[in-house]
């Protein structure tokens, strides 16, 4: 949490369009509509709650959680916002009293502890149909649930009882992905490769009030699950919510799409590259030098879940193919925290050809990212950083890698 997506998440949700699906809605038992009816009911009766929240995600195939992590959350429901339905803020699980994040219905706030700054996003910025939050818990499981109700998707829904709760399995079989942003959007197909369109949501209900306590949402590409504990219902009031209180003094606030170091894309340029030492995904070290017989080194600054990433993963494989490795070689560097395993299945996954290794706090940032990705780092036999590159886009991008590669092997 909090920390950048940058062209990551930027392009792939700006792919997201508000289409509706056209599809043949499998027939719900009498039973299973009239519950989830009364769990609609239950919901709608939410008007402010507050909880921990229990956060994982996964890349599939994953045995352990790339991302794992304890917060609290205020949420209220806000029925003057016709985007979300609702408002909330995020506060850290081991000490309320500091910010991560959070949305008033007219803007959504981020916190970058790091930088000391907070990115105010007032939806100006970007040509979405949608407001680009992550709705809390309720609001977000209320959703789903309506969903299920109202939706004439190709869906199948399977509800099933033990001693003290209920499982609800909700797959969605269309053409295209489905996510949930105060209602269901839908996602067409991306120019990178997401694999199968199915959405998959399951829910968890306490046979004591009729409530989810837990959802998980599954995707070709991410899974992600939040677990509510200890909530406590309709004891606050929206009246009382001022987003901006709970901003940390001294932090510089700037509003969404403003680069805050209009320098940052050619610091580096004409200067020798930040030396490194880093593991790969076996935990073996792989050092910078390790690189110094080839002509030029191209290093990717990238992350387990950015879908630009993922996109050029082919492009570097055929670097790594077309050329001599005493002419180019290619590395990249994961920048998001990811270890271990997450890199060994990512690496395995997707057929990575090329050195790929875990960064540390260190060596992001001494590339200067801010962690936006991707990043290329273009160098020459002396690794002096020639050219830096921004964001991915096929063809384009590797057009313009590879004329700075000949160019450098001409020389």
């Amino acid at each position: 949490m909090g920390k950048r997506i940058g062209m990551a998440g930027i392009w792939l949700l700006a792919l997201i369009l508000c289409i509706p699906c056209e599809g043949q809605k499998k027939k719900m038992d009498a039973g299973t509509a009239e519950y989830l009816k009364k769990v609609w009911e239950k919901l709608d009766k939410i008007n402010s709650a507050t909880y921990y929240e229990d956060v994982k995600a996964w890349e599939p195939g994953d045995t352990i959680p790339i991302y794992s992590v304890r917060q609290f959350r205020k949420e209220y429901t806000n029925l003057r916002d016709t985007a979300i339905g609702s408002s909330y803020v995020i506060l850290e699980g081991t000490d309320t009293t500091c910010f991560k994040g959070g949305y008033n219905g007219e803007v959504r706030a981020v916190i970058y502890p790091e930088d000391e700054e907070i990115v105010i996003d007032d939806f100006t910025s970007r040509n979405l149909p949608f407001r680009l939050v992550s709705p809390p818990f309720f609001n977000y499981t209320k959703s789903i649930v309506n969903y299920i109700l109202q939706t004439a998707d190709s869906v199948s829904t399977d509800l099933k009882e033990f001693d003290d709760y209920r499982y609800l399995k909700l797959v969605i079989h269309e053409d295209r992905q489905v996510e949930f942003f105060g209602k269901a959007y839908y996602i067409p197909k991306p120019p990178f490769d997401l694999g199968d369109p199915t959405s998959v949501y399951e829910l968890w209900l306490s046979k004591s009030d009729d409530l989810p306590y837990k959802y998980r949402r599954e995707m070709s590409h991410s899974i992600s699950s939040s677990n509510c504990v200890d909530a406590e219902l309709n004891n606050i009031s929206i009246s009382d919510f001022d987003l901006f209180s709970y901003f940390p003094k001294g932090y510089e606030i700037r509003r969404c799409g403003e680069e805050r170091d209009t320098t940052r894309k050619s610091d580096l340029v004409g200067k020798k590259t930040p030396d490194w030492a880093l593991k790969d995904a076996n935990e073996k070290t792989v050092s910078l030098s390790d690189f110094d017989r080839s002509k030029v080194l191209l290093i990717q600054l990238t992350g387990i879940g950015c879908g630009p990433c993922m996109a050029s993963i082919p492009f570097l494989n055929k670097l790594k193919q077309n050329y001599k490795t005493e002419d180019v070689d290619v590395v990249a560097i994961e920048t998001w925290g990811r270890k271990g395993h997450a890199l060994q299945n990512y690496v395995g996954k997707h057929k990575i050809g090329y050195t790929f290794l875990a960064a540390d706090d260190d060596v992001v940032e001494a590339f200067q990212t801010g962690r936006a990705l991707p990043f290329f780092f273009i160098l020459d036999g002396q690794r002096i950083i020639r050219k830096v590159i921004q964001g991915y886009s096929t063809d384009t991008t590797d057009e313009e890698i590879i004329g700075i590669i000949n160019e450098l092997l001409s020389k």
